[in-house]
């Protein structure tokens, strides 16, 4: 999991800039459509709706056709809900014109884990709404440092699912990690916006593990913490970037991991690679990091195998995380401090197969600096820093 606590950078922004065509249109003739105000959901944002919009998705999911479930225009207030399959067809269509709201009360969903949960579903798609996660008095709870704050729930998540397709979502405020894929293959987000302030601890935008094959494109994160993290996960076509691995000391590897065609915006981190300074069996191999530009980024490229949050749990140990054939192309831009790559990697296994090309980046219209440890590969072409 990411740091729990709260990153001295401003908010995160990154824009993935990829154009393709309308993926999430179908060809598929859905059946009936079930309007969650026909269940008796109410669009005041204070009527708890939770009860209309399961029975509209009992529906949905009894049906033996594909079928729709729309939520009109207003707000939609739910609590902590469940959306189970195993359901009779493989292709709901949930279109949402409005926005729905947790409650305001953290203590309602704030130990629930998850706000908006889809479990073990084939064929959910998603499309446009808002998700207003209402966490800002949960965020100035744990920056209080009272310590008796809940630990919040995640606004979306799909658990053990299938063939899902999202867009133009925006998740905003969430409590927690802002959309959540844990066990699930065949993944596709485009034009997904995620909001939330600066200052609001461990609202990673995407979080990512045991999946593969997970698409994002052409989406915006500004949040608090990582906009993008990958945990356990194997075979992922991504449009960002790797973090916080090797917790645990038996892990799943990352391996096979595009990130290309991105834009980091006033960031802490650019392309990052992330594990704990503590044994591990993990690894990660097979990444390539292309077509990156950075704007006033504090750190471009960076490996960091010494991440060791408070120093408790982790001092003085190396990671036992191995890093290896990490490529890095047409990276350009600017870097907030001197140092703009850092290869900072395990002392007992060094990241290995290291491969830098056509790389540019400046700090105040001079060139930067590398900095490297325990790593070895290869510069190709035109790389500064050297």
């Amino acid at each position: 999991m990411t740091n729990p606590t709260p990153k001295p950078s401003p908010s995160l922004l990154i824009t993935l800039r990829v154009i393709l065509g309308c993926w999430l249109c179908s060809s598929v003739a859905f059946g009936a459509t079930y309007n969650v105000v026909n269940f008796g959901a109410k669009s005041d944002g204070k009527t708890d709706s939770t009860k209309a919009f399961l029975n509209a998705w009992s529906k949905a999911c009894a049906s033996t056709n594909p079928a729709s479930i729309y939520v009109p225009q207003g707000k939609f207030l739910l609590k902590s809900v469940t959306f189970n399959g195993k359901c009779n067809n493989k292709g709901i269509s949930i279109t949402i014109d409005g926005t729905l709201v947790a409650p305001s009360d953290y203590s309602v969903t704030g130990s629930a884990g998850t706000w908006l949960e889809f479990e073990r579903v084939d064929g959910v798609s998603i499309r446009g709404g808002v998700l207003d996660g209402q966490g800002t008095a949960l965020w100035d709870c744990k920056n209080s440092g009272r310590g008796n704050c809940p630990s919040g729930a995640t606004t979306l998540a799909f658990t053990n699912s299938n063939n899902i397709a999202i867009g133009g979502l925006t998740s905003m405020n969430s409590q927690m990690f802002h959309i959540v894929f844990n066990g699930c293959q065949n993944v596709k987000l485009q034009g997904v916006k995620v909001l939330a302030d600066g200052n609001s601890p461990n609202t990673d935008g995407i979080h990512v593990q045991m999946s593969s094959h997970i698409t994002i494109l052409n989406s915006k994160i500004r949040t608090g913490d990582d906009c993008i993290s990958v945990e356990c996960c194997s075979v992922l076509l991504a449009d960002y970037s790797i973090g916080s691995l090797g917790k645990d000391l038996k892990e799943a590897g990352v391996q096979n991991v595009t990130v290309k065609t991105v834009t980091f915006t006033g960031t802490q981190n650019g392309v990052r690679i992330k594990t704990w300074g503590r044994p591990s069996n993990g690894f990660v191999r097979n990444v390539l990091f292309q077509d990156a530009i950075m704007v006033n980024v504090e750190n471009p490229v960076i490996i960091d195998q010494n991440y060791c949050p408070n120093n408790k749990g982790c001092p003085d140990q190396a990671s036992g995380v191995k890093v290896s054939d990490v490529t890095y192309q047409d990276i350009h831009g600017t870097s907030a401090t001197h140092v703009a790559v850092k290869f900072d990697c395990s002392s007992k296994y060094p990241c290995n197969g290291i491969k830098l090309e056509d790389v540019k980046l400046t700090y105040k219209n001079q060139p930067a600096l590398a900095s490297c440890n325990h790593a070895g590969g290869a510069a190709l072409g035109s790389v500064q820093p050297e």
